[in-house]
């Protein structure tokens, strides 16, 4: 069907950057808008940025100023680059996108998750 899987996790330090990569793959038609979600223990999972099929980007209020989303639609890859880190940022990051399959369903898919560590 159509599989997601992120990549680019990691241990940071505070105030450092690091950048996410997720790839779509599968049978589809076209890749609508996508979005990263993160979700730390015992918390719940919140939006942290979304992005149309055109590239335009909207971020959550705690993000804005240091994450950038992006997407690369010949490579079927959204991308999140996160800079000035800081240990609230720790979180397992997932990637969803809507993704037109060839007899005209819109369907939401997520990714596995890959984890995101701030050290203070």
């Amino acid at each position: 069907q159509v599989q997601l899987v992120e990549s680019g996790g990691g241990l940071v330090k505070s105030g450092g950057s690091l950048s996410l990569s997720c790839v779509v793959s599968g049978n589809f038609f076209s890749i609508n808008h996508m979005g990263w979600y993160r979700q730390a223990p015992g918390m719940q999972r919140e939006q942290v940025a979304t992005i149309t099929s055109g590239g335009f980007g909207k971020y959550a209020d705690s993000v804005k100023g240091r994450f950038t989303i992006s997407r690369d639609n010949a490579k079927n890859t959204m991308y999140l680059q996160m800079n000035n880190l800081k240990p609230e940022d720790t979180a397992v990051y997932y990637c969803t996108a809507e993704v037109e399959l060839y007899y005209g369903d819109n369907l939401d898919y997520w990714g596995q998750g890959t984890q995101v560590t701030v050290s203070s």
